[in-house]
């Protein structure tokens, strides 16, 4: 029998939460270093879900969020997309670039080149220490960013979503920044050998 998302149990939860922690906890570093603040964050909630429970999840379909898709090879194959809330995307930008934009309707062409920027860091940084804490070897294809309605970021991976299986996999993280809680999440599709190998990876069967 053919696995999928759905064959996942506590055990397997844990040890995502795990390896979510471990990336989540590079990304937030690496922002911290790119901004010159310290960034908290918590232990995030890993949770496997359908994909318009997903974008339900996030605010729905309507929701404005900075996405930045990557595609993995080697050792594991599949899809990631990081997605940063649009009122941090704002914070990044003014602590940046020293501006005081209130929407992101004011952001020009310098500012969509530092939220490509912060994006392709923290996102790499998060595949990094997977790898690391993996022993594996994890390539990512060049970032690509957008700030766009999560109903609209969502349709490359919707397609690739088919291919894969009916579920994907949510980690919801929550930050602060100088003070203000806010949140970053990743969508993870990998492949079943790929999760297979990562649980195998850490001494758990899959």
């Amino acid at each position: 029998m053919s696995k999928s998302l759905e064959n996942i149990n506590d055990i397997h939860i844990d040890v995502l939460t795990e390896i979510a922690n471990i990336g989540s906890g590079n990304a937030a570093s690496a922002l911290s270093r790119m901004i010159g603040e310290t960034v908290d964050i918590r232990i995030p909630d890993v949770s496997i879900l359908g994909f318009n429970e997903a974008i339900e999840a996030l605010g729905g379909p309507e929701t404005i969020m900075a996405g930045t898709l990557l595609f993995l090879s080697a050792d594991v194959q599949g899809m990631m997309m990081f997605l940063l809330p649009v009122d941090v995307v704002c914070d990044l930008v003014n602590m940046l670039m020293f501006t005081e934009i209130k929407s992101h309707d004011e952001i020009d062409e310098m500012g969509y080149s530092v939220i490509n920027e912060c994006s392709n860091i923290m996102s790499a940084s998060f595949v990094t220490a997977v790898a690391e804490m993996t022993n594996m070897v994890i390539d990512i294809s060049p970032p690509e960013a957008a700030l766009d309605m999560l109903g609209s970021l969502m349709s490359v991976p919707s397609i690739y979503f088919a291919d894969i299986g009916d579920s994907l996999l949510l980690v919801k993280n929550e930050l602060e920044i100088k003070g203000k809680k806010t949140s970053a999440n990743v969508l993870m599709l990998p492949d079943m050998p790929s999760l297979s190998k990562l649980m195998s990876s850490l001494g758990i069967d899959f």
